[in-house]
């Protein structure tokens, strides 16, 4: 079955009270970061034990129980059947007969053309439409504020237009490869799906507009406070013929554009017969489109996600040195381990916290186990992982099981860790090769945090609470 997330108190409740087991979907990996907190990954089932609180709901997976946010998961429909996924399906079903498949040649083939071309017409024109409205902006809007130097600064245009210039001139590139592959005559006929395919890398420029597109909200919502900045924009607009829209709503458009297509391209898809020559592409340009929306919708998690690790290090005691932003933006895997230091071998427990570029690891409270100190990192960019077999360790000189170091690949530096279960290093093991995966990723894809966004991060951290987590209520149940 499909499922969905209620949002509503009074439907989460609901199924709650009555007794019923209530079980969700976790959309998104959710790597904890302290103790009170239910890890998991995309597509774990959990059972939401309360659901009282808006943001943080109290759930378990097997013997494992802890808050975990609302936003990551979603609630199965119908709580007494297990979730299928429904492939999109091009076809009904089979024929009968040679009759029935007679007839679909003779009638339903025709109208699939037909149903074709309007799918392909909508793409053009949508495609045209869009050019305009790319040009309205830029040149109606980003043009006429570079005049006014007395009125917006470099920086202010940035953030409010974002790289929509670079979206303009990419869109038109892509449109004339469109209009190659259109046939005017035949629009049925038309391939276009190469071109998506063609194209598919140019497209994640839009990543760069969609994470911006909050901030330009911000700063438009400050000046058109001021009357001076109300007037010359709707000036910007009357000039340029531009429907009667505010500019905010203008900005939104590319934000549901590249939403869009993944959608045009299934509709596509749904009525183009196996046999035609463009079917194997645009099943490929739908794929490819997805994985372009995912990409963006990861970034934006990301960037969300911000907020919350600048909150995390806030409630962190006698933190030193840098802030973790400003050299990571992702926790990648947390948990405990023994660390073992040399000279004398000593060992000592100690919560780790593996971002990307690094590892920071903190020191428990003796009585309040929820607080936890700093007391060092590791820079994951100069570090191997190498598996260590159970037995003695030449190194540390010391017998070992279950563990694992990390060492220095231009220096004599070396750190042995341990683990409690021979599960738990596989998962660190994993976790560090993800890791190294996630870095060459955003190194490939150029995915960087401005120092804006690291600031501003910092700054709400400072106004909010540590961790925004519900306390007390259920901590009699922490195992």
């Amino acid at each position: 079955m499909d499922a969905l997330h209620l949002s509503q108190t009074g439907v989460r409740m609901e199924l709650i009270s009555d007794g019923s087991v209530v079980y969700a979907e976790a959309l998104w990996d959710h790597v904890t970061m302290d103790v009170q907190e239910l890890g998991f990954k995309a597509g774990d089932v959990i059972e939401v034990v309360d659901a009282t609180n808006k943001e943080w709901w109290w759930g378990r997976i097997a013997d494992s129980e802890g808050w975990f946010p609302a936003s990551f998961v979603r609630l199965w429909v119908n709580q007494d059947e297990p979730m299928e996924e429904y492939p999109v399906r091009v076809e009904d079903g089979k024929p009968d007969d040679a009759n029935s498949a007679n007839r679909r040649l003779a009638t339903g083939q025709s109208k699939k053309d037909q149903m074709r071309t309007n799918v392909i017409s909508e793409i053009m024109s949508t495609e045209n439409d869009y050019i305009k409205h790319l040009k309205d902006i830029c040149e109606g809007y980003v043009k006429q504020c570079r005049k006014r130097t007395d009125m917006f600064t470099e920086e202010q245009l940035r953030t409010i237009f974002g790289n929509i210039e670079d979206i303009y001139k990419f869109q038109k590139k892509f449109l004339k490869g469109l209009e190659k592959k259109f046939n005017k005559d035949q629009p049925h006929l038309s391939e276009i799906g190469s071109c998506f395919l063609e194209y598919q890398t140019d497209f994640q420029i839009y990543s760069e507009y969609c994470n911006n597109h909050p901030n330009a909200y911000t700063e438009l919502s400050k000046l058109m406070k001021i009357n001076k900045y109300v007037y010359f924009f709707e000036a910007c607009r009357l000039l340029q013929k531009m429907i009667d829209i505010s500019l905010d709503g203008f900005l939104l458009t590319p934000v549901q554009k590249i939403c869009k297509y993944p959608l045009q391209l299934a509709e596509l898809l749904k009525y183009t017969n196996p046999e035609h020559r463009d079917y194997n592409d645009v099943e490929a340009a739908l794929n490819a489109m997805k994985n372009v929306a995912k990409l963006i919708n990861e970034r934006k998690r990301r960037l969300e996600n911000l907020d919350k690790i600048a909150q995390w290090q806030s409630s962190i005691e006698n933190w030193e040195g840098e802030d973790v932003l400003a050299r990571s933006s992702e926790l990648i895997h947390s948990g405990e381990l023994t660390k073992v230091s040399q000279p004398q071998a000593k060992s000592k427990q100690r919560i780790f916290f593996l971002f990307d570029h690094q590892v920071v690891f903190c020191k428990k409270d003796l009585l309040r186990r929820d607080i936890l100190y700093y007391k060092s990192r590791i820079d994951t960019d100069s570090m191997e992982v190498v598996d260590v077999e159970d037995g003695k360790d030449k190194d540390f000189n010391i017998s070992v099981k279950n563990a694992f170091k990390l060492q220095n690949k231009f220096t004599n530096e070396v750190h042995l860790f341990c683990a409690k279960k021979l599960s738990v290093k596989e998962r660190w093991l994993q976790a560090f090769e993800n890791e190294r995966k996630q870095v060459q990723l955003d190194k490939e894809t150029g995915f960087a945090i401005t120092e804006v966004q690291k600031k501003q991060a910092m700054m709400n951290a400072k106004k909010s609470h540590p961790t925004g987590k519900p306390k007390g209520d259920f901590s009699n149940l922490i195992k």
